[in-house]
């Protein structure tokens, strides 16, 4: 089994294009359900932010797996492989476990340590695992990725000096206003990023703070947080002249402002009175015609990135520094992973090995019937060590060769040599329930899959606990 990443970020894409990637959250488990259903596909998780689409698979084959995952975008989201390919990015094995590390202690976002992206990772996670499409392999592999996270956080001062998008969108504006004092500003939308925002703007003094969401009661929890007054979603062009500094972060699929919109409401404001808008959402909120406009200034989540790196070169070390511990970590991951393939392969040994012994001691039995029962026990215990010390040498060593580099070609060979296909095939119709992934993948050959499928079904529902 392999496992296989397949997305796109804020570096490799501008937002025009990532704003056609976004999963809509009450969606999301259709996704799922038709990601899972993907050829090669036996456990999935969609991490969707606003900076990065990806889709993480444990699969039965690697070099198609990837053509199967573009499909799965392409279909999805109705956009054709030309426009998006370039924009792609493909990590396999090793590679795509490191860099869910990565994405996960917030190394790979555009905010270098960054918290907000553990959440997310944790939250894709869990929703996955609720829609039955992660078994043994990812509910280890994200829980790793999630404890590590919180220990680098914890441990390291990656996460020091603020500079989150939002507090980057506060300290843009306190440079274009000459700062934020005696400024009024207005909120679209009231999620995590919305609150956020309204903290740093709190922090940095301005004279009132308006909210305006589609939920009332959604903008009246945030407001009432911050001091600030809630407004229905229908007041946002009356409440528009009066602000100083805009900050969209809504969920909306369109554009709450356009041109036009905020042409008109410049007319009633007063002359050289400048209007700094942010828009933080992907996708996004504000036309981006609307920086066109005399006096407006208008600035994307693209345009950020670069007002934060005189709060980066700190967390850059400590990035640095954690490199080697996520290289560390997926070592640890790999090594599970090679146990995994090596468990069924002697548990099948020591079944065939079991079952040689009592056919053994049974004929035995019937050719020595004059034996009392201490003559009895001494044989088979004379005979049990005999074949446990006959078993001990090739278990060491199976489990030495499993770990190497040919670890698949060395258990083919091991099971071959003692011939344990049969055991294998008994235990995967025996312990993959019909319907699972685990399932799916008893239908497999266990040479494709080095004897994974049995203690994926043994272990495919373990749960996060503790993470």
């Amino acid at each position: 089994m392999h496992i296989v990443t397949v997305g796109l970020n804020h570096r490799t894409a501008p937002v025009e294009i990532r704003e056609k990637f976004t999963f809509a959250p009450d969606r999301l488990p259709d996704a799922l359900e038709v990601l899972k259903g993907t050829k090669s596909v036996l456990e999935c998780v969609i991490v969707g932010t606003c900076n990065r689409t990806e889709v993480y698979a444990a699969v039965d084959r690697k070099y198609k797996s990837g053509l199967f995952l573009r499909s799965f975008l392409e279909q999805w989201f109705q956009v054709p492989r030309s426009e998006f390919e370039p924009y792609l990015y493909v990590y396999e094995d090793n590679l795509a476990v490191e860099h869910l590390f990565r994405v996960a202690s917030g190394l790979d976002s555009m905010i270098i340590g960054e918290t907000q992206i553990l959440g997310q990772v944790k939250d894709a996670f869990l929703m996955s695992q609720r829609e039955g499409a992660t078994g043994t392999l990812f509910n280890t592999l994200f829980k790793q990725a999630v404890t590590f996270a919180k220990r680098a956080h914890a441990e390291t001062s990656i996460g020091e000096n603020p500079v989150s998008v939002s507090y980057a969108a506060v300290e843009l504006g306190k440079r274009i206003l000459h700062g934020l004092e005696h400024k009024n500003a207005l909120i679209i939308g009231a999620g995590k990023m919305s609150e956020l925002t309204a903290k740093h703007l709190q922090g940095a003094g301005v004279n009132g703070l308006m909210v305006v969401n589609r939920t009332l009661q959604n903008a009246m929890q945030l407001a009432s947080r911050f001091q600030g007054t809630a407004h229905p979603y229908g007041q946002l062009l009356e409440l528009l002249p009066e602000a100083d500094i805009v900050i969209s972060s809504s969920g909306s699929q369109e554009f709450v402002l356009d041109q036009e919109q905020v042409r008109q409401t410049l007319q009633s404001r007063e002359a050289n009175r400048p209007l700094f808008m942010v828009d933080i959402a992907v996708p996004r909120n504000l036309d981006p015609a609307i920086g066109e406009l005399p006096g407006v200034h208008l600035f994307d989540i693209d345009d950020l990135e670069s007002l934060v790196e005189s709060n980066l070169d700190g967390r850059r070390r400590e990035a640095d520094k954690l490199t080697a511990e996520i290289e560390r970590e997926a070592a640890h991951f790999q090594q599970w992973m090679k146990t995994l393939k090596v468990t069924p392969v002697i548990q099948a040994l020591q079944e065939k090995s079991n079952r040689i012994y009592e056919e053994t001691m049974e004929s035995m039995m019937k050719k020595l019937p004059g034996l009392d029962e201490r003559e009895q026990k001494v044989i088979r215990k004379l005979a049990k060590s005999i074949v446990n010390q006959m078993m001990r040498d090739p278990i060491l060593r199976v489990k030495d060769m499993a770990g190497g580099r040919y670890g698949e070609e060395a258990l083919g060979m091991f099971t071959e040599l003692f011939a344990l296909e049969g055991i294998l095939a008994e235990q995967e119709e025996n312990e993959a329930p019909s319907g699972t992934i685990a399932g799916r993948m008893a239908g497999k050959s266990g040479q494709e899959l080095g004897g994974l499928p049995a203690l994926l079904a043994r272990n495919g529902t373990e749960a996060m606990a503790g993470s």
